[in-house]
């Protein structure tokens, strides 16, 4: 897809992907190379996603029968999703893993091994066993790597990989009607120009949304544009009031968001108020340091709780003290072997003068994963009024498919990306091999106007997304109540309306383009938070106790 100087209709493919994280590669993989012509759309470079920034892991069995290890992660998923979970598609994801880590394997990724050639495993919290495997704790990168190695190396005419490209909106084979279907995307291109790009099918990969709120472990990227786009083109979107905070971002100001892996708490780390911690010194040797934990008196797992109780507590605790951040404690492991399982961590927190193991590490909670999303039948296939939207298909952190129910297990986001890549991927190929795709349509509508104002003050569109993330974070974020819902309502919608102005008069730009697609997630996830009148999982309303 090379650079144009005015918009027009682009050579048609088979499969656009939007997005190109593990979800998006994966699939594209699979479908290139059963013949089908593909183009990966990504805004950014390749490697710019939430799928690089996973430290974890990812969760499964490797042995398919094993019954009784199976039927502990079946019982963890939905324990941690406050029994909200599908529970059909629950225990068909769980049972698909070893497979699907064979599959990441034969791509190139490299787990860690012991010294019996075994694979290595970590257990993060709400995990009753140690079950996922990592690549030190640069498990994404790691992915992202072998995935972007064999996609490189695959590029030829028929697959192909567009950097700085971004998705603007999904074009309905009918407008107005979309259980007619998806044919196309409208997409802008590095040199600012809008094209009309034809496709049989569409597979939105495009990640998260956390960029809603102040403080993220996302990269810049997750802009809410998947939901955005299948919102404004009539899909079905469910429980966007699942928004996951991650319990444990380092809290000192820094260019980039940086999170804490889970895996360090699976390791003995434990969480302590700064008076938790000075309790614990004043005891000192030979006290074990978890009897000092503010977490032991929220959850009978202490400091390996789930995410949800894990948060909640830990900004209880920050808005008690007054304090800024609470310590993650690790000075009681042996600093040697903390080093060698997590050196990316321990590299960081140098770089800011804080030894891993001897010091105390500074953590917040920080929105981290977007639970809800595109609501999808058991192979990806997006929904519209609960029946099959033919041409458009959701996979990874975009797509809602019943597994995480009210609140994500640790490091089973990754797997929920590779199961349902490779469903979406088999799903697309046996269409092709029978000519059942989606015709072609060679009468794409082009991009709207071509008389529109040129976009040249970006200004207000940055104070009006500072203003949309500090009311999402101040009224929409870990604790919530019903005042403070219907004030950020109130903001969003005037928000929205400004930003609808400035969309019907200008060309389109990145900046425009995220600011609505956050604004539309924004609305989505409010409304689903006033309409839940229950406290469950992620979502608790002060107003609901």
């Amino acid at each position: 897809m090379a650079n144009m100087d005015s918009a027009e209709l682009m050579s048609p493919v088979d499969v656009i992907v939007v997005g190109s994280g593990i979800a998006g590669l994966f699939l594209a993989h699979r479908c290139a190379s059963a013949g089908l012509k593909v183009a990966v759309v990504t805004k950014k470079s390749i490697s710019t996603s939430s799928t690089n920034w996973a430290q974890g892991g990812i969760a499964g069995v490797l042995n398919p029968d094993d019954s009784e290890a199976l039927a502990t992660h079946v019982t963890d998923t939905i324990a941690s999703g406050a029994g909200l979970c599908d529970e059909e598609v629950v225990r068909s994801v769980v049972a698909e893993a070893a497979d699907r880590i064979r599959d990441l394997v034969k791509h190139g990724v490299r787990f860690d091994k012991g010294e019996d050639g075994k694979y290595d495993k970590a257990r993060e919290g709400g995990h009753s066993d140690r079950r996922i495997l990592h690549s030190k704790d640069a498990t994404g990168a790691e992915i992202e790597r072998a995935l972007t190695k064999r996609a490189k190396d695959e590029m030829d005419s028929d697959f192909s990989i567009n950097e700085n490209w971004m998705a603007i909106d999904l074009i309905l084979r009918e407008h107005g009607n979309p259980s007619a279907g998806i044919c196309g995307i409208w997409c802008l291109s590095p040199a600012g120009n809008v094209h009309t790009l034809p496709a049989r099918a569409i597979v939105l990969a495009t990640g998260g949304a956390g960029h809603l709120h102040r403080a993220t472990t996302n990269p810049a990227i997750a802009t809410g544009d998947g939901v955005g786009m299948a919102y404004r083109a009539g899909a079905d979107i469910k429980d966007m009031e699942f928004i996951q905070f991650h319990p444990t971002s380092l809290a000192i100001s820094d260019t980039k968001p940086f999170l804490i892996t889970e895996a360090m708490r699976g390791h003995g780390a434990i969480l302590m108020t700064k008076s938790n911690y000075s309790d614990w010194k004043i005891a000192g040797d030979g006290v074990l340091p978890e009897n000092f934990s503010y977490m032991k008196t929220y959850s009978p797992l202490g400091s390996l709780g789930t995410r949800d109780i894990v948060a909640r507590a830990t900004d209880t605790e920050l808005k008690r003290s007054g304090d800024r951040n609470v310590l993650l404690v690790t000075e009681h492991l042996d600093t040697a072997d903390l080093r060698d399982h997590f050196p990316m961590i321990a590299n960081h927190l140098t770089s800011h003068g804080i030894s891993l193991g001897p010091d105390p590490i500074p953590v917040v909670p920080a929105a981290h994963y977007m639970v809800g999303g595109i609501a999808v039948d058991e192979i990806g296939r997006a929904l519209v009024n609960g029946v099959k939207m033919s041409g458009l298909y959701a996979i990874g952190e975009v797509a809602c498919t019943g597994l995480h129910g009210a609140n994500r297990l640790a490091s089973n986001s990754l797997l929920e990306a590779v199961v349902y890549s490779e469903r979406a991927a088999k799903n697309l190929i046996e269409q092709a091999e029978t000519n059942s795709l989606p015709e072609l349509r060679d009468d794409l509508p082009l991009w709207r106007a071509d008389h529109l104002d040129v976009l040249t003050e970006h200004s207000p569109l940055r104070a009006d997304l500072e203003a949309l993330r500090s009311t999402m974070t101040l009224d929409v974020g870990l604790v919530k109540s019903d005042s403070r819902l219907k004030r950020a309502k109130r903001r969003i919608t005037h928000l929205s309306e400004e930003a609808e102005l400035v969309w019907r008069a200008c060309k389109p730009t990145q900046d425009l383009v995220e600011l609505r697609n956050l604004l539309d997630a924004a609305n989505l996830v409010v409304d689903s938070s006033i309409a839940r009148r229950e406290n469950v999982g992620l979502h608790y309303n002060l107003d609901l106790v």
